[in-house]
């Protein structure tokens, strides 16, 4: 399937990527933290090339090898590493090629190419540094399907709207069809068909998703926030930090697909919980009740719906982008 890419400025596309950027958790050490992709060739005994992703290539004379990769990463200021065995790259396209075959889709073909990485990470032959993903199950080609299916039908479209200064930021646009996504859209052939906007982004946000509608096709999932806000929440720890979010309507979702709509009930529970257990502990008469409040979010955290996105999954999808995305 072709994917259509459009409606983007160097401005929107580049704000779109920050919001995913990998930071510090501490605000203070963002501005000094080692940052960019360290990769790695060598054959076992000594390094044959060094690339930084922010330096290009480096030098490897006087690098000692082999290193843990963490001491490499320091060494070269980098926030991850990647180290490869000559051929080894070679070697991953050949596993790639003679199992790909002529049926098989996007998605397919992703995870497969994920598969053989790990088998040749298991190998030895591909390491990689830090193993944020550790533990984290690979889902199969039919799960991935039927996540998909329960968040946006074929057909419908899913909507991420960002605001700041009570205009539209940027936005993301994902127009399905069949087994994948055939349009990938930014804001700025939305912004005509807005029309005039009232500077409340919690109001503003019906006229995105309006002229989503008309232009792609009906939205099946939308989410809408303040550029600060939604930064916040893609790397916040707190137990239903989102269903707080929500409840506060500092993030506003809508339409909510059922098995999103599940997740966030449960998200907001944990956060009523957490806010009525903090209460409790400043009152001596309620701590006897802590047993009780104990069962209460052993309960909270094992409930599971059979339409909730992580039980689909297999894992916590939101909890992998926080890992991802936390230094």
């Amino acid at each position: 399937m072709d994917l259509r890419f459009e409606g983007y400025s160097t401005e929107s596309w580049s704000r779109l990527l920050s919001l995913f950027k990998p930071r510090a958790s501490v605000p203070e050490a963002e501005a000094t933290r080692p940052r960019g992709l360290c990769i790695v060739i060598h054959d076992g005994e000594r390094i044959r090339k060094l690339f930084h992703s922010q330096r290009g290539r480096i030098d490897p004379k006087g690098i000692t090898w082999p290193v843990p990769l963490p001491e490499l990463a320091a060494e070269v200021h980098a926030s991850w590493a990647i180290a490869a065995r000559t051929g080894a790259l070679e070697e991953l396209m050949e596993r790639f090629g003679a199992r790909l075959r002529q049926n098989h889709d996007l998605t397919e073909q992703t995870l497969l190419l994920v598969t053989i990485a790990r088998e040749m990470m298991a190998e030895g032959l591909i390491e990689r540094w830090p193993k944020r993903l550790h533990g984290v199950p690979q889902p199969q080609a039919s799960m991935v399907d039927r996540t998909l299916d329960a968040v946006c039908a074929d057909g419908r479209s899913i909507l991420l709207g960002v605001f700041e200064n009570g205009g539209l930021w940027t936005s993301l646009t994902m127009r399905r069809r069949g087994r994948g996504f055939d349009v990938l859209a930014g804001p700025e052939g939305l912004r005509p068909a807005m029309g005039l906007l009232s500077g409340d982004w919690r109001r503003d946000y019906r006229h995105l998703a309006r002229a989503v509608e008309e232009v792609y096709a009906p939205v099946a999932f939308g989410v809408f926030a303040e550029a600060k806000r939604f930064r916040e929440l893609l790397t916040d720890p707190e137990p239903g930090a989102w269903g707080g979010a929500v409840a506060l309507r500092e993030i506003l979702v809508s339409p909510t697909p059922p098995g999103v709509r599940l997740a966030l009930g449960l998200d907001g529970a944990r956060y009523a919980f957490e806010g009525i257990r903090a209460v409790s502990g400043r009152i001596e008469a309620l701590r006897a009740l802590d047993p009780v409040f104990a069962g209460v979010r052993r309960r909270l955290g094992s409930v599971v719906g059979d339409r909730d996105v992580s039980s689909l999954l297999g894992f916590d999808p939101m909890a992998a982008l926080r890992s991802l995305l936390s230094r």
